[in-house]
């Protein structure tokens, strides 16, 4: 792998693969929280609009320009960035790449397909609505982050999504969309020098060669460590009654952020009392010994300032007070006690294995590099993963969940 940093700021990473498929994506670091200013969901509403028409391509050029090469094109938005992506046969990368680069440079936001787009994301914030196990998650982060800019709905709201003008959204992405908030990764069968070549030119042909001013208002990552400091989340314990059919609870509390060390231990000890194993300590007791739970997980999400633990279920109603007692009394076993050297080194291995598997697949990896590039200008390689899960000791387990499920600290809420 090559990663470095253009002369107008773009960072970039290239990997070789030995697949015929290539994988491209251009990170921006303009997520939810970078809002002020603007209508809340203007960046998720941003990612929509960015495919309706550039300066040299319409709308449907666009939407069939990979198509018919057999490859795809996409993108999401979360809390802290927006991505742009493409599969694509690796001969065909540079159309790829092109056109990822048109598209956050040369947007024009038609007012026909604003208005269109509006409705499209109305039915999709309603949809939400209508789920209550991911609508709870986002009712959960805007308690747990209440007036700080992770409070926000990545979507916003019906009310702010119609509020959005062609002008608000040409801004945002002219304050936003620059090199110097852009990562650039590639995971394709080429050689990587050559690839590394191409990126260089790209990144000339669409910026420059010289430096890009910053004029937005985008927080930069050391701006974010700081302000971590005035994060000092509410605990809670709500009950609403949504009529549902079934209990849909989360319990959880701020944890490391993407810049501290803890977050390891964080992640495996996550993954030891909720990851996707059938063997997962809630997953065994609250599914597969008991049949409690529909589905039960520890997740945690990391960003920039601080991160997320939640553990999220849902089950019928008189099921809830059984499975919250059992939650709180294998919590109190990893507070309390220490894994035997047996048990911690096979949930490293575990851990280790899940990551390997599903870091191969090309578009993972290539998303992954972006992410990475954004937080620390820097991809992590695989062995100093491994070196870093395999330096967790029993004790960082234990003060791990002595620190994130703190009874004094933990929220919850549960929707009926």
């Amino acid at each position: 792998m090559i990663y470095g940093k253009t002369g107008c700021g773009l960072r970039y990473a290239v990997k070789k693969s030995g697949s015929a498929v290539a994988y491209c994506a251009l990170s921006i670091k303009c997520g939810t929280r970078d809002e002020e200013g603007y209508s809340p969901g203007i960046a998720h509403f941003t990612e929509h609009t960015i495919f309706k028409g550039t300066a040299r391509k319409s709308a449907s050029v666009i939407n069939g320009y990979l198509d018919r090469l057999g490859g795809e094109l996409n993108a999401y938005t979360t809390k802290e960035e927006i991505v742009l992506h493409a599969t694509v046969l690796k001969e065909d990368l540079p159309k790829a790449s092109d056109l990822l680069f048109e598209l956050a440079t040369s947007p024009i936001f038609p007012e026909t397909e604003i208005s269109v787009e509006k409705g499209v994301v109305a039915d999709e914030i309603n949809s939400y609505k209508d789920s209550p196990a991911e609508d709870i998650y986002d009712k959960f982060e805007e308690m747990l982050f209440a007036g700080h800019p992770l409070s926000s709905p990545i979507l916003g709201t019906v009310a702010s999504v119609r509020k959005i003008t062609r002008e608000e959204l040409l801004k945002f992405v002219r304050e936003k969309f620059i090199p110097g908030r852009m990562a650039f990764s590639i995971v394709a069968g080429m050689d990587e020098e050559k690839m590394e070549k191409f990126v260089g030119k790209l990144a000339a042909k669409w910026f420059g060669t010289g430096p890009v001013e910053d004029d937005g208002k985008a927080c930069t990552a050391e701006e974010i460590r700081t302000d971590a400091c005035r994060l000092s989340p509410a605990r809670f314990d709500k009950t609403v009654n949504k009529r549902n059919h079934q209990a849909n609870c989360i319990l959880g509390n701020v944890g490391p952020s993407l810049y501290e060390k803890e977050r390891i231990a964080a992640i495996v000890m996550s993954n030891i009392l909720g990851g996707p194993a059938n063997n997962s300590i809630l997953n065994y007791k609250l599914r597969e010994k008991n049949g409690w739970v529909y589905g039960v997980e520890c997740t945690y999400t990391q960003y920039s300032d601080c991160g997320i633990v939640a553990i999220c279920l849902g089950c019928d109603k008189d099921n809830l007070d059984k499975c919250l007692e059992v939650t709180a009394r294998e919590i109190s076993k990893l507070q309390d006690g220490l894994l035997s050297a047996t048990k911690l080194a096979a949930a490293k291995k575990q851990f280790l294995g899940q990551m390997a598997i599903s870091s191969d697949n090309g578009e993972t990896q290539c998303l992954a590099m972006g992410k990475s590039l954004l937080a620390y200008g820097s991809v992590l390689s695989d062995e100093s993963t491994r070196e870093r899960i395999g330096a967790v000791t029993a004790e960082d387990i234990r003060e791990a969940a002595r620190k994130i499920f703190d009874r004094e600290h933990l929220s919850k809420l549960v929707f009926l």
